[in-house]
């Protein structure tokens, strides 16, 4: 699978730049490379975690894992992210560290390492780009960010060696930190919506609700469920009342939610005064429509 083979070249490359780049650092006294390698390596770890994950994602369904293995890949996105999160509050706090007492710096050995750590990771953020997973996405976040934070390190070194002004290395280390965050607050957003099984996002109940309705023969529709495993395949269970040949509504159903990106649904069909059992479970969503709702509360 390609996001798989992106995620490993993209772990390799990391691992091996974060060694190279910590020794970096402290042959050229710039604590900056230092942390940023520490981020690096924790980048590379999240990414081998997101690797074993995104490889389980893809198994099958089975008897344990009835809709599959696709939420191990958003596990992998939340270790991933909360890495992340730590990472950048850890490196705001050396920064703020460093403001207060400056320390000497060997600029040209650090605009060396810059030069080569934006070539590394760019070349690694490009390898990632393409994949869909929120896993991959938080992959390719690191990358990016990695490349900024060296871009960051390079601008930083070149304009040290001519002003000699220090403080500049910490402020913009704080600068890219506090970028990773908010995207990483983001992240975990996404996830948690997920989890939470929230309707996912670009679809409407309501919208829905109104186009099944409108179908020949469909008298109503209730307890509609939409949820989504993994962002990308959403899934949904409803009842009908209709009075028509199942066969046909079924059909007619299946096209109009899969024109909404539903591709999983499971359809309940009742005829019009069964009862459907559930009145007692208040799981049922109270969408006000300006259809007559047919319940039966006997």
């Amino acid at each position: 699978m390609k996001t798989e083979k992106n995620i490993l070249i993209a772990f390799i490359l990391n691992l091996a730049f974060s060694v190279f780049e910590f020794f970096g650092g402290i042959f050229t006294g710039s604590v900056a490379i230092v942390s940023d390698a520490v981020h690096d390596i924790g980048d590379a770890a999240s990414i081998g975690v997101s690797y074993f994950l995104e490889k389980k994602s893809r198994k099958q369904p089975d008897e344990k894992f009835t809709y599959g293995y696709v939420r191990y890949s958003v596990v992998g996105s939340v270790i991933t992210t909360l890495i992340l999160l730590v990472g950048s509050i850890m490196v705001i706090f050396n920064a703020a560290e460093r403001i207060i007492n400056p320390v000497e710096i060997n600029y040209n050995g650090m605009l060396i390492f810059a030069v080569i750590g934006v070539i590394v990771n760019f070349g690694a953020a490009f390898v990632t780009r393409e994949g869909d997973s929120i896993n991959q996405k938080a992959v390719n976040l690191h990358m990016l960010e990695d490349v900024l934070g060296w871009i960051v390190v390079f601008v930083g070194a070149v304009v040290m060696r001519f002003t000699n002004f220090v403080i500049i290395d910490p402020i913009l280390s704080i600068g890219v930190a506090v970028f990773i965050l908010i995207n990483a607050v983001k992240n975990l957003q996404e996830v948690l919506d997920l989890f939470l099984e929230k309707t996912p996002k670009g679809v409407s109940v309501e919208e829905i609700k109104e186009h099944i309705l409108s179908l020949d023969g469909v008298i109503d529709v209730h307890h509609i469920h939409l949820w989504s495993m993994d962002g990308h395949s959403n899934y949904a269970t409803m009842h009908i009342v209709t009075n028509a040949e199942p066969h046909e509504i079924k059909e007619a159903v299946r096209e109009e939610l899969s024109e909404h990106g539903i591709c999983h649904a499971t359809l309940e069909l009742e005829e019009e005064g069964e009862h459907c059992g559930e009145e007692s479970c208040h799981t049922e969503v109270k969408v006000s429509s300006g259809h007559h709702h047919h319940h039966h509360h006997h």
